[in-house]
């Protein structure tokens, strides 16, 4: 058995004031830690599901999307956005006001295994809910949903917020049993609460994720 880590997140959430749903995982795998972003284990079928329910981002649309680190046209998807570079995914994320993060900031755990975190310290998630469109909240497993309604829940209530999470199945390779055609269907279901017409702040939008 792997011994206890503690480790921090290392990077920071992607998200803009256009965002309309926030997606969260628990805590970075030590790939996607190692890679500096989300969902990076070369067998996590996170970013196959995403090119599978949009469609290619409009060349023309996503150059005027912000990102430090590439400033000339990335955001095209040729169907292949799982092998892209970090920037490409970036800017498909924000092309179709998708936000990322995790739930936790710091913990220990055995390796990428969530049922052995403790410790936890949870992001501050208030902040880019209240400056962002961000009408929804999904989570990529049930640890990070279980994760949520402990420690995040409690705290938006705090802030004013009051935005359940929809529990989605994990993308891990971990969860084999689940087929990445039964992925993509159970995911569908956040296509249709990104849609550009959107202007309002905080609507909640009633969508059946189960």
């Amino acid at each position: 058995m792997k011994p206890y880590e503690h480790v921090e997140h290392g990077f920071g959430p992607v998200w803009d004031e256009a965002s309309q749903i926030l997606m969260l995982g628990s805590m970075p795998s030590p790939k996607s830690r190692a890679a500096g972003f989300y969902y990076m284990h070369p067998r996590n079928r996170f970013w196959k599901v995403l090119e599978a329910l949009y469609p290619a981002c409009d060349g023309d649309a996503a150059r005027t999307t912000d990102i430090a680190s590439n400033q000339q046209a990335v955001a095209h998807n040729d169907g292949q956005l799982h092998s892209e570079s970090i920037a490409v995914r970036q800017a498909f994320l924000h092309h179709h006001h998708i936000a990322l993060w995790d739930v936790l900031e710091s913990c220990d755990i055995r390796g990428a295994s969530d049922a052995s975190i403790r410790n936890p310290v949870v992001n501050d998630l208030a902040g880019i809910i209240q400056q962002s469109r961000i009408h929804a909240i999904y989570a990529t497993g049930t640890r990070a949903a279980k994760l949520f309604d402990r420690f995040c829940s409690p705290a938006l209530e705090v802030a004013g917020i009051q935005m359940p999470i929809t529990a989605l199945p994990s993308t891990s390779p971990a969860n084999a049993a689940m087929s990445l055609d039964r992925l993509i269907e159970a995911y569908r279901c956040i296509v249709a609460v990104t849609e550009p017409t959107l202007e309002t702040p905080g609507n909640a939008l009633s969508v059946d994720c189960r």
